[in-house]
């Protein structure tokens, strides 16, 4: 079997064994704010920022840092953030609840000051960053700006291109680790540097310093183990975070 697809194949099924012994215990955070993401119109100046899972991980297993750092993000700082995260397949409902907060007037549709004032950041594990981009992507053909991309070990999804950054986002950056049969794109690059730039393409490396992977099924540990560690790593997310938080009003 060809490289590209041994490694499709391990992930797909890697997911497949995650998914039911993580969902269990999930608690679901992107459910639980529905009723406020939902609302005709997100508050003036708040940054709206979207997570994505990797895998089929639930979008509320707290478990896992992407849904973790939403939680956090819109408990410490409510006045601030706006913050939903969503299964990598969910990009629809992420689309969906991004026009409704930009639509202040609750008319049901974006005008040219609304699309503008647009503060958004977006982010991902996995095939999870994949969808980030793809989000911004779809984002930019409605003429809507994005502040930030963050992508953590990105591995390209179907029909989807997780290397090019649309021009509407001002800044991305690209955390990746190198081992192992299931690893993220090394580069992304700017469609039109002119207007976009890359903060960095940041390697990690966990072979002298692994991370606890308390929880995982042993068929993650063993074909996804640097994969899921980038993923647990305290100080990829302390980065992220920063990075995030310099983007609040």
């Amino acid at each position: 079997m060809p490289t590209t697809c041994l490694r499709s194949a391990l992930l797909l099924l890697a997911a497949l064994a995650l998914a039911p012994k993580l969902h269990a215990q999930s608690v679901e955070v992107a459910s639980a704010a529905a009723p406020r993401l939902l609302a005709p119109a997100a508050h003036p100046g708040r940054l709206i920022v979207i997570g994505f899972m990797g895998g089929n991980v639930s979008a509320g297993d707290l478990r896992h840092r992407e849904a973790l750092l939403a939680q956090q993000l819109q408990q410490r700082d409510p006045a601030r953030v706006e913050a939903a995260v969503f299964a990598n397949h969910d990009g629809d409902k992420a689309l969906q609840t991004v026009l409704r907060l930009l639509d202040k007037d609750g008319d049901g549709r974006l005008s040219d000051g609304e699309k503008s004032a647009a503060r958004i950041v977006i982010y991902g594990h996995s095939w999870g960053a994949s969808e980030t981009v793809t989000l911004a992507r779809r984002l930019d053909q409605l003429g809507i700006p994005v502040l930030l991309t963050v992508q953590v070990d990105s591995v390209q999804k179907s029909n989807e291109d997780d290397r090019s950054i649309p021009p509407n986002v001002r800044r991305a950056v690209n955390f990746f680790q190198a081992r192992g049969l299931i690893h993220g794109r090394s580069q992304i690059a700017a469609m039109d540097p002119t207007r976009t730039t890359i903060l960095g393409n940041y390697q990690s490396s966990y072979k002298d310093n692994p991370v606890p992977l308390t929880g995982y099924p042993w068929f993650a540990r063993a074909f996804m183990k640097p994969h899921i560690e980038i993923e647990n790593d305290p100080s990829v997310w302390t980065r992220i975070v920063d990075l995030i938080r310099a983007k609040m009003p």
